[in-house]
């Protein structure tokens, strides 16, 4: 009987383990979409082209190399979205401020995303003074740069 206890004991406690741990990073295209996750973003704010990726855990400065400038198409929307060849920031839980390197077209001119934050179910993006609101769930999956080709 103590032994079978201890046998479901232990197997609880591995199940409660396991089950409260975040996803392992190489389940992401880069260490940089593992740090959204941690920092409660989706992965789908950033392409899937990281090269490289730099975190100062104390500052929450951050520099993420794409290697090359990157164009995208932002949901809902379709808005078309650029990134230059390193992305540069400040990321905390919920929050990604002093963004550079991040820009997007809307009403026929661009834009300078300067800071995003995590509201619930919502992301809030800054443009400027300006904030728009859109739901977390439109950036899931990580979108790979169009024009480029695959080097798989």
């Amino acid at each position: 009987m103590v032994k079978t206890l201890f046998f479901f004991s232990s197997l609880l406690l591995l199940l409660v383990s396991h089950s409260s741990q975040e996803p392992e990073p190489e389940q992401f295209p880069s260490q940089a979409h593992a740090e959204l996750i941690h920092h409660g973003f989706p992965i789908g704010l950033l392409p899937s082209s990281v090269l490289n990726y730099t975190l100062n855990h104390t500052s929450g400065d951050f520099i993420i190399d794409l290697g090359d400038a990157c164009k995208i198409t932002l949901p809902p929307d379709n808005y078309l979205a650029t990134y230059s060849k390193k992305v540069t920031g400040k990321i905390v839980k919920g929050r990604i401020a002093e963004i550079d390197g991040i820009r997007v077209r809307a009403f026929f001119k661009w834009w300078s995303i300067t800071g995003i934050h995590s509201s619930g179910e919502n992301l809030i993006f800054e443009v400027g003074m300006v904030t728009t609101k859109y739901p977390s769930k439109n950036f899931d999956e990580s979108p790979a740069c169009e024009g480029r080709h695959s080097s798989s």
